[in-house]
């Protein structure tokens, strides 16, 4: 099978909203505490899996924050349910985003997974920069982030030991093959369902979202998919990260 033919649209399953479909993307903590939800569209499936769109100015929200896309992207939820990768469109400087996760399925017609702290990035902004760990970046560069969180949630959350294992292996796989931009993390197939994305009507929002008051604790601040607080949008040579 061509590269081509593998990101053509697969007939619709029953088990699957309807394309353009507008929906929520759920999000927990190991513990089973709300993370992001994230505003999204349906559009349809291929040989990698299920392809969410995100609409500039929709909406992520999680405990004791929220934002607006400031651009299209694509999400990808694959079949092996072990991470979720999103494509922001240009000129967003983060360009590939992939959440290792557990657990990411449908449930009831609503995608949700377990986020398990990992993330593996490619960021293109316009700059060298330094990144969350006060490592300096070149444009362009893919590499795995929030390897602290991991660190401390392991041991916080207690998280089985061939867990850690498994989910370890998956995100120096995905760096490789983000790195050597091996479908379904090529430009190309981004760039097909993001266009699926674009053509699709006018569609209204999720209902939004809204979580109890925070109680004070600061939570870790992980960057998104689509965060404009991501390091490659302001550190310039030589400019700290902000504070994990």
């Amino acid at each position: 099978m061509t590269d081509a033919a593998a990101a053509q649209p697969s007939p619709h399953r029953p088990d699957r909203p309807e394309v353009g479909t507008a929906l929520q993307f759920r999000w927990r903590k190991w513990d089973g505490g709300p993370h992001w939800v994230n505003d999204e569209v349906y559009l349809g499936s291929d040989r990698w899996g299920d392809w969410l769109g995100q609409r500039a100015g929709w909406r992520n929200v999680r405990p004791g924050r929220a934002f607006p896309a400031e651009h299209d992207s694509v999400t990808l939820l694959p079949p092996t349910g072990d991470f979720a990768y999103t494509y922001n469109a240009a000129p967003h400087p983060t360009r590939v985003y992939i959440d290792v996760a557990w657990d990411v399925r449908w449930d009831d017609g609503v995608p949700t997974g377990i986020d398990m702290d990992l993330d593996v990035v490619r960021r293109e902004p316009a700059e060298p920069y330094v990144d969350r760990e006060g490592v300096l970046r070149s444009p362009g560069d893919v590499y795995i982030e929030d390897r602290d969180e991991w660190d401390e949630h392991r041991v916080a959350y207690g998280y089985p030991l061939d867990l850690v294992d498994r989910l370890e292996a998956v995100a120096v796989d995905l760096e490789q093959r983000v790195r050597a931009a091996e479908p379904p993390f090529d430009d190309a197939t981004a760039a097909h369902w993001l266009a699926r994305l674009a053509a699709l009507p006018p569609i209204a929002p999720p209902e939004p979202v809204t979580f109890p008051a925070p109680d004070g604790a600061e939570g870790h601040e992980d960057s998104t998919a689509t965060d404009p607080a991501d390091p490659a949008d302001a550190s310039a040579l030589g400019a700290p990260g902000p504070a994990a």
